[in-house]
């Protein structure tokens, strides 16, 4: 069904105007369809549209609309994302917010986004805040991301995992060497792409012992990060 309705999307294309008119539809589906067209709106006409509806009583639009915030960026996308973060009771909302702030790639997000880490109860929102952290690439992070490893949720290790990889935290391999063996074989994948990026001698001996694993994917994440280090002169 999901497939189905992208690939419906994907063959019309609305004018703005048509965009503007579908978002004050009380279907569903038309804000829907409305919200994907703004893919190919500048942002600076886009996110005038996407504030009409991220207080939308459909959770599946707004989210949508705090998303393409991330996407979509002007001056406005950081406060307002921010705002979300700090005024949201659904759990789900905050965690596209979180990402969102991710892709913006503003630094301003950091501390927001510790802070989120530390103080939300929520894994969702805990996974999504540590995936933005890596967005942001700030070294900053490598404490908070170090704490992730140790999370009871598996999702919330892989991104640390993934994380670490991203702000290249090389004195991190010690540390996240530990999940080479893990029964999870996600974790084991996001530890090759991640040592991918941390070019050391160990990360090599590593990826070479990933390279053998009997998961194809792990196997195929740790020959490309070989290549990859290749061009270290490690």
């Amino acid at each position: 069904m999901k497939m189905q309705f992208l690939s419906f999307v994907k063959n019309m294309s609305l004018s703005l105007n048509q965009i503007a008119q579908q978002l004050d539809s009380d279907s569903t589906r038309d804000r829907m369809v409305a919200l994907a067209n703004l893919r190919d709106i500048p942002a600076e006409d886009a996110v005038p549209l996407i504030k009409k509806v991220l207080n939308d009583q459909s959770l599946q639009i707004r989210s949508m609309a705090v998303f393409a915030l991330g996407i979509k960026q002007t001056d406005e996308s950081f406060p307002i994302l921010l705002n979300i973060l700090e005024t949201e009771s659904d759990y789900g909302i905050r965690a596209d917010a979180a990402g969102a702030l991710g892709y913006l790639e503003d630094i301003r997000a950091f501390e927001p986004l510790v802070r989120l880490f530390y103080e939300d109860t929520d894994w969702l929102v805990r996974f999504s805040a540590a995936v933005a952290l890596g967005n942001l690439k700030d070294a900053r992070a490598k404490q908070v991301l170090m704490e992730a490893l140790d999370s009871e949720e598996i999702v919330v290790q892989q991104a640390a995992i993934a994380a670490l990889g991203e702000i290249k935290a090389v004195d991190a391999v010690n540390a996240i060497l530990r999940f080479a063996q893990s029964e999870d074989w996600l974790i084991r994948q996001r530890l090759a792409e991640a040592l991918g990026n941390m070019p050391s001698e160990k990360s090599l001996s590593a990826l070479k012992y990933l390279e053998k694993d009997g998961n194809p994917n792990v196997a195929a994440a740790a020959r490309v990060a070989l290549e990859r280090l290749s061009t270290e002169n490690i």
